[in-house]
């Protein structure tokens, strides 16, 4: 036990005397010699302040009330680390396993007031260029050592770093648009730094405080995030670093969030739009619930829905006729009686007005004296007067009626003595020896009948005809068959002049252009005007014989004829004239005029209208029901219609849409100047109704203008659905042309176009060139309807030469005659007409007869109509004329026409004198 501490004494008088010289030794001289005896004994130290020497108290060992820490150097600036421990003898930093400099150091003694012992504290500064020397290879890091009379001890090591923060940050967040109530996620990766950077987040430039919203928090990694989108977080959001050295701001994120529209609910049903019939009514709804917002989609779908409705017609009440009188009373009065019974008032109508009951005396005063049967005496005497009154007055009518005939030749009769609008006409052939009128007498009947045939097919009745195997529709032979008729060109001026002189045709135009005319007899022919897909076709025997009629056929201009139209209704079909009115035929004539619908029942509803002579329109037929007068009719086509009229007079087309699936052809043309002398230039853009007449106008529209064709026209299809049409250009070489168009597109309102009644629709660009040599236009032009159809026309062209779209106008030189008058009007030659009439008019063996013939001409969905005239055949031949006139086809007809005879069992025979 005594021998252990002196065994330990040694090294603790040895450090001790290592002290006791180093305070002794001053200057540098002191610090290197305490630093190379310490370095003798530095295995020891750790005992000797692990095992003080006996009788010593623990607390002389040195501890250190002041640590050094860690530190970093900003820019250039030195830092300070500082140490103090009690009781200390000496203090030293030790950097990096080095002493540092004894006058490095900045001492401070003091006393320690509570237990009295010493108090030693250390100061020392590091440098950047301190830190740097060794930056690296491992970090910069230094601690205490002090001693006492008992040992030494040993601080905690402070690190010295260069304090630095980048400029780019390692991620930044990006612009996001969101909907609402979705989460986002914003992603920040500060810049590399020492120390690490602290990461804030901003918005709209004020700091996002995650305790104040419980909608935000910020992930370890620094994300930003937002559990559901409001609108109050659309702003602009930016992550913020920072350290002792700097502050780092990223790229300002765009957040925005959008409301996608929602439909509210639909309205009620408006009203019928008609107070009697057929209408139509709507609904609608708006895109509110919610309103888009921020960028957000609009509803898909409809505003507008629409359904027809059809609303029952008052009827006002009529009264019937009066009751027989009754039996004279005692009282000298007798009555009669009658109801409000035809009709019965309904739906709203009026109540008859008027007395139900009506009184008088029978026989005044004498009533109870009267003789029995005298007033039948009286009633008789009256009725023998009138009949003997009636009498006469039909012998002086036969009379008058006998005088006038004698006066009148009965082969001529001219069209003014049917109505008001021509003068008489001093045409006067003779009746044997006047070569100029026909000499063929065909046998027709004339008397108005109706087919008594069956629409099935019927098993009896004998073959009718032979064919040979020559052609049956072969021309008629010449030099028997003459017609002598006027020119109209040479009569033009005086019919247009009679016209003229009569209110009833004021509105016809005073030239020629839109009008075609002609004088014919029952023979037939065909009126046309010229590039506008309109004719008049007057089959034979359609005029009675012994008549000749002046027919015309007059193109109106929409603004010159007041269509009303109402609610859906929309023009589908030129405005035409044929006359005169009052004419009487025997036959059905057919008018032929295009049309641009895009027929289907369960989409349109289409009429035919008629003008009366007091100047109303008037509905004469509805397509796809059943006719309410067998006067009209009407053959509807892809793009041509063909009506069947008894009555000649004014009539057009008119559709009413059921559905916003209902549909109109328009024909898109684009016009520009065929010279240019200006740096401006104008492409004209037409949206016209698909027909050939409004083209023909706007072809003569723009020759008076100096336009030529720029492109081949092109056919839109515009929906009834309230949608504007748009018009815009793209595409120009930006460095020879400029568009002058302020906004991005043009538009024509909806109703404009829907209505039809303005026909010369049109847009206008209006181009600059930016050097006068520039010829060459190359551009896009888009023309579509919103949520419908839409064409592009790519323009390619130099505009002082080219000359490649001139092929579609088609000079007035090349149109045909507007009138012809007899059998040059037919592609059917007159006697093979005929034969082939009598032949299948009869009801056939196997139903080899018309009904056969009109499906082989796919007409039989007309059975009822063909069946409800005098000769069936008669009317399929003239449709079939109507149709295919002047290019159609005999050969098929023909062999249409063998396949009937076949089904007969026979063939057709037709003889070299009757051809």
């Amino acid at each position: 036990m005594g021998a252990r501490p002196r065994r330990r004494r040694a090294p603790v008088a040895a450090a001790a005397v290592v002290a006791a010289a180093a305070t002794a030794a001053p200057g540098p001289l002191g610090a290197l010699l305490a630093a190379a005896l310490l370095a003798a004994a530095g295995a020891q130290q750790s005992v000797t302040v692990a095992n003080p020497v006996s009788g010593a108290s623990p607390d002389l060992l040195p501890h250190f009330q002041l640590e050094p820490e860690d530190v970093y150097i900003v820019k250039n600036k030195a830092v300070s680390l500082a140490c103090r421990a009690t009781p200390a003898t000496q203090i030293y930093f030790k950097c990096n396993g080095e002493w540092v400099h004894q006058g490095d150091h900045v001492t401070e003694h003091s006393t320690d007031r509570g237990t009295g012992l010493p108090v030693m504290e250390v100061r020392i500064e590091v440098t950047r260029q301190q830190v740097e020397k060794i930056f690296g290879l491992e970090e910069y890091w230094c601690q205490c050592v002090a001693w006492s009379s008992s040992g030494t001890t040993k601080s905690q090591k402070a690190f010295v770093r260069i304090a630095y923060l980048r400029k780019n940050f390692e991620q930044e967040p990006t612009a996001r648009e969101v909907s609402i109530e979705q989460g986002i996620v914003l992603p920040c990766r500060p810049p590399e730094g020492i120390p690490p950077a602290e990461v804030e987040w901003l918005r709209n430039e004020e700091l996002v405080d995650p305790a104040l919203d419980a909608n935000v928090y910020v992930t370890p990694e620094h994300s930003l995030v937002l559990r559901q989108a409001r609108l109050a977080d659309t702003a602009n959001y930016t992550c913020v670093a920072k350290n002792i050295v700097a502050r780092r701001r990223s790229a300002s994120a765009a957040i925005t969030v959008y409301v996608n529209g929602g439909w509210s609910t639909w309205t009620q049903w408006s009203g019928c739009s008609t107070s009697c019939g057929r209408g139509w009514q709507k609904r609608s709804r708006t895109c509110t619930n919610p309103t888009p917002l921020n960028g957000g989609a609009f509803c898909e779908g409809q505003n507008v829905q629409k359904t027809a409705c059809t609303t029952l017609c008052p009827v006002d009440g009529a009264w019937s006729e009066w009751s027989k009188w009754s039996v004279c009373g005692a009282e000298c009065t007798h009555w009669r009686s009658r109801e409000c019974s035809e009709p019965v008032p309904r739906n709203g109508g009026r109540d008859c007005h008027g007395p139900e009951l009506d009184t008088r005396n029978c026989t005044s005063e004498l009533c109870s004296h009267a003789a029995p049967g005298a007033e039948d005496v009286a009633l008789y005497v009256g009725l023998l007067a009138v009949a003997v009154c009636l009498v006469l007055l039909l012998l002086v009518g036969v009379l008058v009626y006998c005088r006038k005939k004698g006066g009148l030749d009965a082969d001529v009769a001219d069209s003014s003595i049917l109505t008001t609008g021509f003068q008489p006409v001093s045409i006067k052939p003779s009746k044997a020896d006047n070569p100029s009128l026909l000499t063929i007498q065909p046998d027709l009947s004339t008397a108005t009948m109706t087919y008594q045939g069956s629409l099935c097919p019927r098993q009896d009745g004998p073959a009718k005809l032979q064919l040979p195997n020559g052609h049956l529709l072969s021309p008629l032979g010449a030099g028997r068959h003459t017609l002598h008729h006027s020119s109209p060109a040479a009569e033009g001026a005086d019919f247009v002049a009679r016209l003229s002189t009569q209110s009833y045709f004021r509105s016809l135009p005073r030239g020629t252009t839109n009008m075609a005319y002609g004088t014919f007899n029952f023979l037939g022919g065909r009126l046309m005007i010229p590039n506008t897909g309109i004719s008049l076709l007057i089959p034979p025997d359609a005029i009675p014989r012994g008549k000749i009629y002046e027919v015309y056929l007059t193109l109106h201009k929409q603004e010159e004829v007041r269509l009303p139209l109402a609610g859906c209704q929309t023009l589908l079909s030129p405005i035409v004239s044929c006359g005169p009115p009052g004419v009487l035929l025997t036959r059905p004539a057919i008018l032929a005029m295009g049309h641009c619908v895009e027929a289907s029942a369960e989409n349109w509803s289409i009429r035919l209208k008629k003008q009366s002579c007091e100047g109303t329109w008037e509905d004469v037929l509805q397509l796809g029901a059943e006719p309410c007068t067998e006067l009209y009719y009407c053959q509807l086509e892809a793009q041509a219609c063909y009506i069947f009229t008894e009555q000649l007079g004014r009539f057009a087309l008119v559709g009413e849409s059921l559905s916003m699936a209902a549909s109109k052809r328009l024909k898109l043309v684009l016009f520009a100047p065929a010279a240019c002398p200006s740096l401006e230039y104008n492409i004209r853009v037409y949206c016209l109704s698909d027909t050939q007449d409004v083209l023909k106008e706007v072809i003569q529209l723009e020759k008076q203008l100096g336009g030529q064709l720029i492109g081949a026209p092109r056919v839109l299809h515009f929906k009834d659905s309230y949608h504007n049409l748009r018009l815009s250009i793209h595409d120009m070489p930006s460095s020879l042309w400029k568009s002058k168009l302020l906004a991005s597109y043009q538009e024509i309102p909806f109703y404009h176009i829907w209505s039809g009644l303005q026909p010369f629709l049109h847009c206008t660009f209006t181009l600059e060139r930016l050097s006068p040599s520039t010829c060459e236009l190359a551009c896009k032009i888009w023309v579509w309807q919103v949520e419908g159809d839409g064409q592009s026309f790519t323009v390619n062209f130099n505009i002082s030469k080219d000359t490649r779209f001139s092929d579609w106008l088609v000079p007035d030189s090349e149109v045909g005659a507007p009138a012809l008058v007899g059998p040059s009007a037919f592609k059917i030659p007159f006697l093979i007409r005929q034969k082939i009439i009598s032949s299948l008019d009869p009801p056939g063996t196997r139903g080899a007869d018309w009904r056969t013939l009109a499906q082989k001409l796919n007409l039989d969905s007309h059975l009822s109509f063909f069946a409800s005239k005098p000769s069936p055949t008669a009317m399929i031949l003239n449709l079939w004329e109507a149709r295919h006139f002047p290019n159609g086809n005999l050969s098929q007809l023909a062999a249409a026409v063998a396949e009937v005879g076949k089904q007969d069992g026979a063939l057709f025979a037709v003889s070299e004198a009757e051809c």
